[in-house]
C-alpha cells in the first residue's frame, strides 16, 4: 500500500486516491460529519401507480431505507434514537439529518417545507440531504429547494442509476435518462448541490456500459457521487429471478476494477459518498462478499495504488 507521502491525489490527506466525502466535510466544517439517515415514507410514483407499480427491481420493500429510522416516529424521534447511536463513536461531530427511504420530494410544497425545515432544528446540524428521483422535481419544489440551500448546506441527491434506458426499463425503473436531466436541470439552474446515484452490475451491463454511465455524469456539473454495487435482496423482483438462476451477480473483482476505471474519468472536483453500498445481512441474497465492506474498500485502495492512479487522471473536460 502506499503512504500518505507517496500519494498524488491533491484531496486526501491519508492513502485515499479519490475525494472521499470525509475528506471534504472535515476541511469544510472542522470536524467529523455524520448523517442521521431519515424515513417520513413519503412513497414513490413507481409504487403507487403513477408512473409505475412494484418498484424498481432491485429496490427494498423499505424503498432503500433499510438503515433509516422508524416512519411510525417523528422525525425529531427519530433523529434522537440514530444520533445517539452515532454520538457513541463520535461524541464531538456534527450531524446533516438525511431524508433516505423513498422519494422526498414525493409531496405537496407545503409539507416538505415543514419537513426541511423540521430538520434544520435538530441539534448540531450543520446541512441537510435530500434523496429523491428527478422526476419527482417540478419548478416549485427546486424552487423550495433553493430557498433551503440559502440556509444551510444542502444536497440533493438524484437516483440515476445508469444511462442506458434499456437496462432502465429492465429493471422496471419507469425513468428515463432525458427524464433525470430534466429534473438535475431544474437544481443546476438555481445553483443546488447535486450528488448522483450509479449502481454497477445491474443485469445485462457490461463493463463498457457502467464506464459510459460515469463518463456521460462527468460531464455534469455534480457536487458529488455515490457508487454502488447491486445487491440482490429478499423479496425484490431481482431476488425472484436470482433465485431462479436467471442472473448473475459482479465478482468483487471486477467491481473493483470497475470502480477504479470510473474514479480515473471522473473529475477530481466531484466529492464520492460511496464507493460501494450497504445491504441488510437479513435481506442480502447476493454477492455475499459485499458484507466485508471494509475489505472491498481496501481493495479499490490497492488497486489505485498498484496503478499508481487517482481519481481524474483520465477525465477529459
Amino acid at each position: 500500500m502506499n503512504t500518505v507521502k507517496d500519494n498524488p491525489f491533491r484531496f486526501s490527506d491519508d492513502n485515499k486516491r479519490y475525494h472521499t466525502y470525509n475528506y471534504y466535510l472535515r476541511h469544510r466544517f472542522g470536524k467529523k460529519v455524520f448523517k442521521v439517515a431519515l424515513n417520513v415514507d413519503l412513497g414513490c410514483p413507481n409504487r403507487d401507480g403513477t408512473k409505475g407499480l412494484g418498484g424498481c427491481a432491485f429496490c427494498s420493500a423499505k424503498k432503500s431505507g433499510d438503515f433509516a429510522g422508524d416512519p411510525r416516529d417523528d422525525i425529531l424521534t427519530q433523529f434522537e434514537q440514530i444520533s445517539k447511536v452515532m454520538r457513541t463513536k463520535w461524541a464531538e461531530g456534527v450531524c446533516i439529518p438525511y431524508f433516505q427511504a423513498g422519494s422526498n420530494t414525493y409531496a405537496d410544497a407545503g409539507t416538505l417545507r415543514e419537513m426541511y425545515e423540521t430538520a434544520l432544528t435538530l441539534e448540531n446540524c450543520v446541512g441537510l440531504s435530500v434523496a429523491t428521483r428527478a422526476d419527482c422535481i417540478d419548478e416549485e419544489k427546486a424552487d423550495l429547494l433553493a430557498m433551503i440551500a440559502e440556509k444551510t448546506y444542502l444536497t440533493v441527491e438524484l437516483g440515476l442509476q445508469t444511462i442506458h434506458d434499456e437496462t432502465a426499463l429492465r429493471m422496471n425503473r419507469c425513468h428515463t435518462y432525458e427524464d433525470f436531466l430534466k429534473g438535475y436541470e431544474l437544481l443546476r439552474q438555481r445553483g443546488i448541490n447535486v450528488c448522483v446515484h450509479i449502481i454497477n452490475g445491474l443485469p445485462g451491463e457490461d463493463h463498457d456500459m457502467m464506464l459510459e454511465t460515469a463518463r456521460t455524469i462527468a460531464g455534469l456539473e455534480l457536487h458529488a457521487v455515490k457508487i454502488h454495487l447491486l445487491h440482490i435482496l429478499k423479496n425484490t423482483q431481482l431476488g425472484e429471478l436470482y433465485e431462479k438462476g436467471r442472473i448473475d451477480v459482479m465478482s468483487m473483482e471486477d467491481y473493483v476494477n470497475t470502480v477504479c476505471d470510473q474514479l480515473e474519468v471522473l473529475p477530481e472536483s466531484f466529492i464520492i459518498e460511496r464507493v460501494t453500498g450497504d445491504g441488510a445481512r437479513s435481506e442480502l441474497l447476493a454477492p455475499l462478499w459485499s458484507l466485508k465492506k471494509l475489505c472491498v474498500m481496501n481493495e479499490i485502495d490497492k488497486e489505485l495504488g498498484r496503478r499508481n492512479t487517482y481519481q481524474g487522471i483520465r477525465f477529459v473536460g
